[in-house]
């Protein structure tokens, strides 16, 4: 299986031994040895039910398979990355926040709740399930962990919300008032509550 590290704190660094990763197309900043790089087309699952989900949500994912032997280096926009391991679970992930992923894993595309918002933030996400890793960028610096328990739910920002995983309940959360409170009331206002027992990823920074 090829694997990923985190060379440094805004570059991913892939190590293939005769093994393969997709990653986000164009995001390849350098590369040594014997590498090949094929267009892997649209994630998001496979079959006419996810073809359609993908054209009605415009969550795709424009991606690229990296095979051979050798290190390949990846980055976008200098955003910060982590990589993060799955073992047979899933990971609900908005697709821009997306850089790569290594192992057995499939990308589907989750609808995440109503309609009728003004942004399309959370609405429908990408999962990623299965073994492996999936290295995922971060705006305005390192993800921020948030842990949910039934005890204490938790409030996002759909704008701030990088990834989930874990036994979540996503919904929406519409009469909130501190958007207006910090100036930003432009169009209506929700945010993303999470109920159950898993961890949130939040970025310090909006889309």
């Amino acid at each position: 299986m090829a694997q990923l590290f985190e060379q440094s704190k805004k570059v991913i660094e892939a190590h293939l031994a005769g093994t393969s990763i997709r990653a986000i197309s164009g995001s390849m900043i350098a590369y040594e040895g014997n590498v090949q790089f094929k267009s892997a087309g649209f994630g998001g699952g496979e079959g006419v039910l996810s073809g359609l989900k993908r054209r009605a949500t415009g969550e795709k994912l424009s991606l690229m398979e990296c095979n051979g032997n050798g290190r390949v280096f990846f980055a976008v926009n200098g955003q910060n990355v982590t990589v993060v391991n799955l073992d047979n679970d899933t990971l609900q992930v908005e697709s821009q926040q997306l850089l790569a992923f290594a192992g057995n894993l499939r990308t589907d595309v989750r609808f995440a709740g109503v309609g009728g918002m003004s942004s399309g933030s959370g609405l429908f996400t990408t999962t990623v399930s299965g073994q492996g890793q999936v290295a995922l960028l971060s705006a305005g610096g390192p993800l921020i962990h948030l842990e949910v328990t039934p005890q204490y739910p938790l409030i996002v920002d759909p704008d701030a919300f990088v990834a989930s995983r874990g036994n979540l309940n996503q919904s929406f959360v519409t009469d909130v008032s501190w958007r207006t409170v910090v100036g930003q009331d432009a169009g209506e206002a929700f945010s993303l509550r999470f109920d159950g027992q898993g961890v949130v990823l939040i970025q310090p920074a909006e889309r």
